[in-house]
């Protein structure tokens, strides 16, 4: 099912301030939580689908790459599911805290249960990629050497000697240290991330030789990256999962893929339109003629009508770049540029004095006037 737009799902439109986004959210974070909907699957839908938006819409990266690709430039960053509810306490756990006031939990295990361990997450990777003109126009598949965090092979990435990890003794593998405190109001219950284990639940006794009880090694990886046709110079693509392994099991950060255009000998790119400036003789654009043009995807002809001016623009349709987050192509525009020979002999000089002179002189050349351009022509050419 295709997502809904970010701005639509929080009820803001494209010039929203960060405040009035946070407070969008908030409501929302509010209407659908989980401990206000238990059993409620469509309320958890949206509870996630409103944290995806604020994810977006709250990082001025990834806002710039959605209003400019929309979906096509968040391809990758989320998988079908959507955020993870794990990934949403972690990342905004601040808001629900305040949010809630300490009535409801900051942690996740489904409705109804108790707060749930903290999950490490690896860091994000950044790479950037060089395509040429043509890549974009087609596509690719890029295979890309990453030097990064991955899981201990010896250890399976747990980080114990064993390849076991022991539940805390202090949270008993809650993660959690729940305190109970008197106060004018009452008893009031908080809960904070267990000093001992730092909120894991799990602690490692006997620490693998080759990772050192971290689960992580350094290791290069050959990366399968699939470009999609179209992109643009300083777009980034996300690939979830493809960053640094986390200790001791945790969620793999993501590959920020950053897009570089080189830049072409033969066109001009504005968007997915392409320039491209053609250089005709003299006689040709008096008498026309038919001319070889590049485009992306081998040569075409194209007719130049008797008497076209220099400067002229002929607009090949469908000739450009696909359309990103869209159907289509852009389209070549070609400007057509007389040469004007800089150094002329006697003889073309009383020629072209000779055809300025003429009475009948006009842009589309009379007979008497296409013989002589017959005769530049020899001479030019």
């Amino acid at each position: 099912m295709a997502k809904r737009d970010y701005y639509e799902v929080l009820g803001v439109d494209k010039n929203v301030t960060p405040e009035e986004l946070k407070k969008a959210y908030r409501k929302l974070a509010l209407q659908y939580h989980p401990d206000r909907n238990p059993g409620d699957k469509e309320a958890e839908e949206k509870f996630k689908e409103a944290a995806e938006a604020y994810d977006v819409l709250s990082n001025p990266d990834k806002k710039a790459r959605y209003d400019q690709f929309g979906m096509a430039g968040m391809d990758g960053t989320y998988g079908q599911g959507g955020m993870d509810m794990n990934d949403i306490f972690s990342q905004f756990g601040s808001i629900f805290g305040d949010l809630f006031g300490g009535g409801f939990r900051t942690g996740f295990s489904g409705f109804g249960g108790g707060p749930t361990r903290r999950v490490l997450r690896g860091s994000n990777l950044r790479i950037k990629v060089k395509l040429t003109l043509e890549e974009i126009d087609r596509g690719c598949e890029k295979k890309i050497k990453v030097s990064k965090y991955v899981p201990c092979k010896t250890c399976g990435g747990t980080g114990a000697k064993d390849n076991k990890l022991e539940t805390c003794p202090h949270c008993h593998g809650s993660g959690v240290i729940t305190e109970v405190k008197r106060t004018i109001l009452g008893q009031m219950q908080t809960q904070s991330a267990c000093p001992h284990c730092g909120g894991e639940g799990r602690i490692v006794k006997d620490k693998c030789h080759d990772c050192h009880g971290d689960g992580i090694v350094k290791s290069d990886e050959i990366i399968t990256i699939n470009i999609p046709a179209g992109v643009q110079d300083g777009m980034q693509l996300a690939m979830s999962g493809q960053g640094n392994a986390a200790p001791r099991g945790g969620i793999a950060g993501d590959l920020i893929v950053l897009i570089e255009e080189i830049p072409s000998e033969t066109f001009e790119r504005q968007d997915a339109n392409l320039y491209y400036n053609a250089f005709i003789t003299f006689s040709e654009a008096a008498l026309g003629a038919s001319v070889e043009i590049p485009t992306l995807n081998g040569k075409v002809k194209i007719k130049i009508d008797p008497g076209t001016p220099s400067g002229r623009v002929v607009r090949l349709r469908g000739k450009g770049l696909p359309i990103m987050n869209g159907y289509g192509r852009g389209d070549l525009l070609v400007s057509l540029n007389v040469w004007i020979p800089k150094n002329l002999t006697k003889e073309e000089k009383e020629m072209l004095e000779k055809l300025k002179s003429h009475p009948n002189f006009q842009p589309t050349p009379t007979k008497q006037e296409r013989g002589f351009f017959d005769k530049m022509k020899e001479m030019f050419n």
